[in-house]
Formats: structure tokens, sequence, C-alpha cells
């Protein structure tokens, strides 16, 4: 009996054909040229250019390795639904795709599909998707959402409403959450912008990673949470978090009361908290983390900073605002959760000059850090950090924190899991033998570890 043949048609814009997971570099490619072109599309492994299907070995890891090459060389991410279809007895895997984040970079370089060819994305149409990418109208948050006016947090909304009345920043009449969130802007008919289910439905659009550590590293942590929900919801969370970590003394003034002290200002934790969710770079998939060190806190916020500007330019002159989510913040001002007027940082840094506490900023490609130090100034028996380090000159206090390689290294693994000593030499320009010395040390101190065989492994963050 001959073998029956199964053929899934022809290559076109929007449909791609792999003849295994050998040729993953070329099927990341081809999704960003299509999803450039057609924001959605299909990729098969297991199929020959001209539609038969011939089938691929899959295990356990293959579509795990797929997830994570498409996670680690397409920018910005996206969220494909990747699995197995049986013909005859033949397996093949679908990859299904689409955002509408353009321009998609594959391996750092911009394309576009033209018939079944992926093209390199002449430079004046990549400016132009930029520009549209930028404008409110083709942004991430104003997107529609999967999510409707019944998914909304019921309690987070009517605790939004209630603040944002008694601030006298909103005066609807009706309370319904349908005539709100298309009044703010927020809904189309019974769907929810991206922006309006990142603040006020309970899903997997936000999250946030906590841990405390026993020393200055993050070898051993004494404690270590992760959470999913609203903004709000999950903002509150991390302020709880930081007011319980934190050490207070009692301080008397003569009068009946007590004062109890912060070693940290509350609201300046506030503030970054609520500016770390309302300006990261949401579709990235990542975190907001909270980290409370020996000697220091760090709140971190995945989504570098604007290029061209420093944090002390917002905290020393008056400038426009930048914002990556305006919808978010808009309405995050309407509660008085944040101020829209570029002085978040100011505030952050006056509460701490006022409580004698030492505050850094510090970022990279990846994301932004607000460090407090821990029992510094009056009160605290010291005027150095935790860590026992003097004090900078005031003048330049605030000048970012050249983050260890050992960090650095470690953040990069645990966002590109599939990052080689190659990458490491070219992102961080040092020896291969500099790259080993690295990752020998994590490796030995049980901070990475390395999963899977030399072509299809990958790292293992085990302590971020």
């Amino acid at each position: 009996m001959a073998e029956q043949i199964y053929s899934l048609g022809e290559e076109t814009e929007q449909i791609e054909f792999k003849k295994s997971t050998g040729e993953l570099k070329e099927a990341v490619i081809s999704m960003a040229a299509i999803l450039n072109k057609h924001q959605s599309g299909k990729l098969y492994f297991g199929v020959k250019n001209d539609g038969t299907v011939i089938g691929q070995e899959i295990n356990d890891t293959t579509l795990r390795t797929i997830s994570q090459a498409i996670g680690n060389h397409l920018r910005p991410a996206i969220y494909p639904n990747i699995k197995k279809e049986h013909y005859g007895d033949r397996t093949v895997v679908l990859v299904e795709f689409s955002g509408t984040q353009q321009p998609y970079l594959a391996h750092n370089i911009p394309r576009i599909r033209v018939a079944d060819e992926d093209l390199v994305m002449e430079q004046p149409m990549y400016e132009k998707m930029l520009r549209e990418r930028d404008s409110i109208n083709y942004s991430w948050e104003s997107q529609r959402s999967k999510y409707t006016i019944a998914d909304i947090d019921q309690t987070a909304f009517k605790s939004y409403l209630k603040k944002a009345k008694k601030v006298g920043r909103i005066s609807f009449e009706n309370e319904e959450p349908s005539e709100v969130m298309t009044k703010l802007g927020m809904a189309e008919n019974e769907y929810l912008l991206n922006a309006g289910a990142a603040l006020f439905v309970n899903c997997g659009i936000n999250e946030l990673q906590m841990a405390k550590f026993a020393s200055d590293e993050r070898l051993t942590f004494t404690d270590i949470r992760r959470f999913t929900g609203s903004i709000l919801d999950l903002a509150d969370k991390a302020v709880q978090y930081i007011i319980d970590a934190m050490d207070w003394r009692v301080e008397f003034d003569g009068s009946l009361e007590r004062k109890e002290i912060p070693e940290v200002p509350v609201d300046a934790a506030r503030e970054a908290v609520i500016n770390a969710f309302a300006h990261r770079l949401i579709e990235s998939g990542q975190s907001v983390e909270v980290a409370i060190y020996r000697s220091f806190m760090e709140i971190y916020s995945p989504g570098k900073f604007p290029d061209g500007v420093t944090p002390e330019m917002f905290i020393k002159e008056i400038r426009k605002p930048i914002r990556r989510n305006p919808l978010i913040t808009r309405t995050l001002y309407y509660s008085k959760d944040m101020e829209s007027f570029a002085t978040g940082l100011k505030r952050i840094q006056d509460a701490c000059d006022e409580a004698g506490c030492r505050v850094e900023y510090y970022g990279d490609e990846y994301g932004f850090t607000v460090r407090f130090y821990r029992h510094c100034g009056e009160g605290w028996g010291t005027d150095m950090g935790a860590n026992g380090s003097t004090p900078k000159d005031p003048k330049v206090q605030n000048e970012p924190l050249e983050e260890p390689l050992e960090m650095k290294i470690k953040r990069i693994l645990a966002a590109r899991p599939k990052t080689t000593y190659s990458d490491l030499e070219e992102e961080f320009q040092i020896s291969r033998s500099t790259v080993k010395r690295v990752i020998k040390s994590l490796v030995d101190k049980g901070a990475v570890e390395r999963k899977g065989g030399k072509r299809y492994g990958y790292w293992e963050v085990k302590d971020y």
C-alpha cells in the first residue's frame, strides 16, 4: 500500500514552511517579516517549501525550544500559540502568531514580507512604523484586549472611583463600569482596551515578583512571592510588602503620642512602585520587581529609561513628561495615584532628602531601578548606608550605579535563556575567558544552572 502524501499547499505572505527546527533562526526572521506586513500568520516545522509534510521529530523540549527562540530573538515580545498537528503518522509543529506593535525585529533587524521572501526593511518604512507605534492610536495600550467590562475587578474599580471623586478629578454621575470606562477612553463597546484591562482586571497582563535576601546579593532569599493581577491591586501589595519589610524607629517629641519613623519614606516608595507599573514596557511580559536586601531596597521596572535624558534632568529641571503608557498614566492622575507632569522622580528625591535617606537610580537596556538605602541619616546611628559605605558627595549623590558584571549577565540570562558565550562577548565587549569566569562563578554559587544539551540547551536562573 502506497504511503499517503499530505500537502499543505503553497507558502504565502502569511504562511511559512520550515523542514525542521534546525531552521529556527530563519523561522523567527520570517515571523517578524510577516508580522510587519500582516500582523498575523502561521509557521510550520516539518513541512518542505512546496508544502509536502515530511514530519518533525518532537521530544519533551521541542516546543519549549521554539518558544525560547522566539522569546529571545523577536522584539517586541509576542505570545504565540505553539502546538503539534498530526498528518497520518507524521507530526508537525504549528506556530500561530499575531502582534500589533510593528516594527518587529528578528535578531535586531527589521524585515518585511514580499510574496514568500523576507526582505530587510528600508529605513523610511522602519521610521514610519516607529512613529505610528509611538502614537497613542497605535500603541499597545490602545489596542482592544480579550477582556470585557464584565471582567473588571469591582473592588479595585470602586476604590479607584472613590479616590478619583474625592480628589475632585472625576465627577461622573453614572458610576456603571461601562459608562466610566467609555468616558475614560478605555473601552470599545463591551471590550476593554489593553490599558483598561491592565488597570482593572485580575489577569496575567501584570506580574509582580517580590523577594527578601539575606545579604546584598541574590544568593540566599528568606522570602519570595509572585502575583498577577490588576495594576491597582499589585501596587498595593508591593507597597505593603515594603512597609512590612522596613525597620521603624520610635521618636518622642514631648507629646503623649509617639512618632514611628520608617527607614525609607513610605511616600517615596509608593511613588516608585506606581511609576514602575505605570511607565513599564507592559508588552514585554516582564515583571515589576521589589527586592529587599540587607542594606538597600530596589524597585525594578522593565523598559529602559527614555533615550537622551537622565533621572537627574527630571529632578533638577522642569521638563515635559515622556509617557510610555499615556492612557494608564492619565487614569492614575485622575485618582491622584500619580501626577502626569514629570514630577515623580523629584517627589521621590525630595522625600528622601528630607528624611536623610540615600536614593539612587540606574538603568540598562532592559529596565530602570530605584534603589533606597536602609538605615541612613539622623536617628539611625549613622550617616552611612547599612552596608557601611560612606555617603556620596550630595552633588553627585544621584549618579547611576554601575551594575556589577555578574548582575548584568544574570539579568540577561533570565531574560534570554538561550544566550550564548558569543552573545555575551559581543554584548559587553569582553573576552571569552572573562565570560567563562563570570558564568563559572554564577554556577558555583548556585545562581544559574545549564539545562539541556549544547545545541538546544538554555540557562535557568535560580534566584532571579
